[in-house]
């Protein structure tokens, strides 16, 4: 997987992943906002952390900076 997914970008998608998961649990995991915060919380969760992501790939978006 290539990265495209800077640090900076990735602290903010971690910082809210976090926000979204307290949301979503303060409002109650099984309801659909519950759940459906909880869905953006994993996928930025994940993205955030693996430092790729597919739709910046598809649009062809990349805030990774390279060194040279």
């Amino acid at each position: 997987m290539v990265k495209n997914v800077g640090r900076p970008d990735s602290i903010a998608r971690l910082a809210i992943a976090a926000l979204a998961a307290v949301v979503a649990i303060t409002l109650g995991a099984t309801t659909p906002a519950g759940i459906a915060l909880l869905v953006v919380a994993a996928v930025l969760a994940v993205t955030g952390a693996l430092g790729t992501c597919p739709i910046y790939r598809v649009l062809g978006i990349n805030t990774c900076s390279v060194r040279r």
